[in-house]
């Protein structure tokens, strides 16, 4: 059987800290800026872990490299 091919959507979304953490970016910080908050956009810009195992199993999964 071939090698599992690696997601490159997922490897430009994610990344993977060295204690096995998934770390991403997050969502809402592309356009219609104006009528957000300083506070909320700042928040925006700091990097967001995914929280639920399924969820970081199956991106690990995409991400394997």
């Amino acid at each position: 059987m071939p090698k599992m091919k690696t997601h490159k959507g997922a490897t430009k979304r994610f990344k993977t800290t060295g204690s096995g953490k998934v770390k991403r970016f997050k969502a809402f910080k592309s356009h219609i800026l104006t009528k957000k908050t300083a506070k909320r956009k700042r928040r925006l810009r700091q990097p967001g872990v995914v929280s639920t195992n399924g969820e970081i199993k199956h991106v690990k999964r995409l991400h394997q490299a």
